[in-house]
């Protein structure tokens, strides 16, 4: 159970409704592959499902501190953080950009057949 090698994670079916119903990856499909393998220390297979997965360990991390310091001080510094409207319209723009280009790569790997497989409508 420690030693698998032969990972099912790189074949197994996403439980995405999105992905069952169309057969393409929503913007957050592969998120949890990735955060398995950045756990295991496969950085680059993680980073290889999801470019966010890795950033969501160090947000979580971050959040962890930040949140303690609040405790700690009784100041707040997470709001401004978190409700920042420049912040999340970038984070927004950047994530719609890279998920479009991950379309762009899925659609031109994969056949019509592939895409049409990886649905419920096989």
């Amino acid at each position: 159970m420690l030693d698998n090698s032969n990972h099912h994670l790189d074949s197994a079916q996403s439980f995405c409704p999105f992905k069952m119903l169309t057969g393409f990856p929503c913007p957050g499909c592969g998120i949890t592959k990735s955060l398995v393998y950045f756990y295991e220390g496969d950085f680059i297979k993680s980073f290889g499902f999801h470019l966010f997965g890795p950033f969501v360990i160090v947000f979580c991390l971050i959040a962890i501190v930040v949140l303690l310091a609040e405790l700690k001080t009784g100041k707040t510094y997470f709001n401004a953080l978190l409700f920042h409207k420049k912040t999340a319209y970038g984070l927004a723009i950047f994530l719609g950009i890279y998920h479009l280009i991950r379309l762009v790569f899925f659609i031109r790997s994969n056949s019509w057949d592939d895409i049409l497989h990886q649905s419920i409508w096989r």
